[in-house]
């Protein structure tokens, strides 16, 4: 992870540039799903289905044929203290319905698991190396972050998180609000203060478990049509902003007890 880091902290601010010849598509959507041990069995499982439910469901389909070229990269990998090599799913085409279900099967094939801490950076990072090191050329490049709880573990968000905005991709945010998350003025404030960036980004909360589907479909349907989210989602701007270091200071808190 400390290789990915780096490469990502090295980035250009043109990715696409970097990356190798491939194909051209609407959006390169990275999913990165927090699976940390702050979510029960169930949330995590349900959690799971609603991206399977998603990627089949017929909204997100006419988003997809909707788009210019009428076709999109995605690829999906979970997250906690890092990221689950053995849960990424890499880069595929959507171009049908058929192409969606086959990535909805691989991904529902998968065991389901959780693992310690909370690393948003080490999300973020292996987000945006995936995707400039890729083959594809998006029009738009994305990074789809869920997560229940703040950074508290590996580097500090916010410098990943700015790079990666520098490179040119866009981070929203699912913020999982089942229970509280210990962060001063909610945690889809610091979602939005501390992890979502770039033009047109966004957060959406969830604040019970039965809203997982809708929530999820909604917003990687948002994210393919680059459909703004309503006015009701933007915080007033004299808020006071989202300390983005209170993971970090919580879980040393705990260590120096």
């Amino acid at each position: 992870m400390l290789v990915t880091i780096a490469m990502l902290m090295g980035l250009s601010a043109s990715p696409i540039i970097m990356a190798a010849a491939g194909g051209e598509v609407d959006v390169e959507l990275a999913l990165a799903v927090d699976v940390s041990r702050s979510m029960d069995y169930e949330e995590v499982q349900i959690q799971r289905q609603g991206y399977v439910e998603a990627l089949s469901h017929p909204e997100f389909i006419t988003a997809v044929k909707g788009g210019m070229l009428g076709r999109i990269a995605i690829s999906y990998y979970e997250w906690a203290g890092e990221v689950d090599q053995a849960s990424v799913i890499d880069w595929q085409i959507i171009e049908t319905a058929e192409d969606a279900k086959a990535f909805a099967e691989k991904l529902a094939a998968r065991p389901v698991a959780t693992q310690r801490r909370t690393s948003i950076s080490a999300a973020i990072s292996y987000g945006a190396t995936s995707i400039i090191s890729n083959n594809y050329r998006g029009m738009r490049q994305v990074i789809d972050v869920s997560g229940d709880g703040p950074n508290n573990i590996g580097v500090p968000v916010l410098p990943v998180r700015d790079r990666a905005i520098e490179s040119g991709i866009v981070i929203n945010g699912l913020a999982i609000m089942l229970r509280p998350s210990g962060t001063a003025g909610g945690l889809d404030r610091y979602y939005s203060d501390c992890v979502a960036g770039g033009p047109g980004s966004f957060v959406l909360p969830v604040h019970k478990i039965e809203d997982f589907a809708i929530a999820i479909r909604r917003k990687m349907v948002m994210e393919v049509s680059n459909i703004l989210p309503s006015p009701k989602l933007h915080r007033i701007a004299n808020e006071l902003k989202a300390d983005c270091l209170s993971g970090e200071r919580q879980w040393q808190d705990f260590l120096d007890r």
